[in-house]
């Protein structure tokens, strides 16, 4: 990977550098990429070649192989990101909504009553139902966060067999 990825790779592009996999035959594929040239049954000529080299060539490619798959994590992740950001802006947007309407909802009952019971005997009734409203979500609020653990059970008990697991039987 020759050029560094500049972060500005487009949704849903590959970064700079990163080549697809090729479908089909493997070894056929694969053969000649060490730069080695190639015997008739399509392997690598690596005769005359030390092992050294040969382990260099796989750690080499084996790096790029990371690199180019964290460059492709990153650009799938930012994407994702975008989307998620994009969907809680809107989510933002359609609260702020909900709100004025209730808001000129309760404007409206207010209204109404005051032909009833006058302007101001109105506007303590609306307010009164507002405070039971958010006494009842209150309340169910704790409820709800009484009930949360924030201790990992799974994860605690998956982590407390590792070192039984890594013993010699």
């Amino acid at each position: 990977m020759s050029t560094p990825y500049s972060g500005a790779t487009p949704a849903g592009a590959t970064p700079a550098g990163y080549a697809e996999p090729a479908q089909g035959n493997y070894a056929a594929d694969y053969s000649g990429s060490m730069g080695a040239p190639t015997t008739e049954a399509g392997r690598p000529d690596v005769e005359g070649t030390s092992v050294g080299q040969l382990m260099g060539e796989v750690a080499k490619d084996l790096s790029t192989l990371m690199r180019q798959e964290l460059e492709l994590a990153k650009v799938e992740i930012k994407a994702e990101a975008v989307k998620a950001g994009t969907g809680a802006g809107l989510f933002g947007a359609a609260g702020f909504a909900g709100y004025m309407v209730l808001m000129f909802l309760s404007i409206a009952l207010w209204w109404a009553l005051s032909h009833l019971v006058g302007h101001s005997w109105s506007a303590l009734i609306v307010a009164i139902l507002w405070g039971i409203v958010g006494a009842v979500a209150f309340t169910m609020g704790k409820k709800k966060f009484q009930t949360v653990n924030p201790k990992p059970e799974r994860t605690v008990e998956t982590l407390q067999q590792v070192p039984g697991a890594l013993k010699p039987n």
